[in-house]
């Protein structure tokens, strides 16, 4: 749990919009704010949830990062199944 505590705090705190809004005005300054370590800082530069799910992030926590970057539920779920976000939608149809 300690592993992305960090990471998580940060996009817990993203619940506000004023602090996504501060986020994205600087991104670099707000993940030296709560301390993300290299890992956690190069997966969110380079807007890779599945590292930064590896570097302790909680998908429950990312996705209000991954909103910033504009990216749905849908896509992440694509992403950690090795599906295109069509294709995971595909499969969730198939699936009711």
């Amino acid at each position: 749990a300690m592993k992305g505590y960090a990471l998580n705090k940060m996009c817990y705190d993203f619940n506000r919009a004023e602090n996504r809004e501060g986020f994205k005005a600087d991104e670099e300054g707000w993940m030296a704010r709560y301390g993300l370590n290299d890992p956690q800082k190069d997966a969110i530069r380079k807007r890779d949830i599945l590292a930064m799910i590896d570097a302790g992030g909680n998908i429950y926590y990312l996705a209000k990062l991954a909103g910033i970057f504009k990216l749905s539920v849908q896509d992440v779920g694509g992403l950690q199944t090795g599906r295109t976000t069509e294709e995971f939608q595909q499969y969730l149809a198939s699936q009711a």
